[in-house]
């Protein structure tokens, strides 16, 4: 009997000293994988909030042509509003960190600048209402004396965005204006960008 209840005792107290020597091992792996959890959610949101950022970026910052060639035929305006030489500020924000720039112009042309609807060449997104096109730089419009009419297909002979030149486009607008090339820094701190094409006059203001 005494015999049963030493042994039973043994038993008791192993157990316990397994118990106390399992436990908080345990709870530092539970701790541990809480951790590891935990770390790896910041880090998931950390990459899809890089992923977005990217994306958006890559929309803003769309490749710009700034070789300043002009097109074929566009007449130099003789009394434009904000002569070569002019500082300006933009009133628009065709891309990231144009409106509320200083520019500077370049070049002042009259000529029917049109709003167009297309899909790049290079897979990206439709490009929806984009400003400006002018009558020089599409085919259909270049001899016609009269605008164009809202809703015409025509074809993109510009190179100023990535994917566009040769696509088909759909006419949204047209606009018979003076048309500027300018110099401009952005507000967000990208690098200057040279010969914007294009901004109406409009969507300009003395600085």
């Amino acid at each position: 009997m005494n015999k049963k209840k030493i042994i039973g005792g043994v038993i008791t107290l192993s157990s316990l000293s397994l118990l106390a020597a399992c436990s908080p091992q345990d709870s530092e792996n539970q701790e541990s994988v809480d951790t590891s959890v935990q770390s790896s959610i910041p880090a998931a949101e950390s990459s899809s909030e890089s992923q977005m950022m990217s994306e958006s970026e890559g929309m803003d910052g769309m490749m710009h042509d700034d070789s300043g060639e002009i097109p074929e035929g566009l007449q130099e305006a003789e009394n434009p509003t904000y002569p070569v030489g002019d500082t300006v500020t933009i009133q628009t924000d065709h891309m990231a960190g144009m409106e509320g720039a200083t520019g500077t112009i370049v070049g002042a042309f009259d000529t029917v600048a049109y709003e167009v609807t297309y899909e790049p060449t290079n897979g990206d997104s439709i490009v929806e209402n984009h400003k400006w096109v002018l009558k020089e730089e599409i085919p259909e419009a270049r001899n016609q004396e009269e605008p164009l009419n809202e809703g015409t297909e025509v074809i993109l002979e510009a190179s100023h965005m990535e994917g566009m030149e040769g696509v088909t486009a759909t006419i949204d607008s047209a606009e018979e204006t003076t048309v500027y090339m300018l110099d401009y820094q952005p507000t967000d701190g990208g690098e200057m960008v040279k010969n914007h094409k294009w901004v109406t006059e409009d969507e300009l203001s003395q600085e």
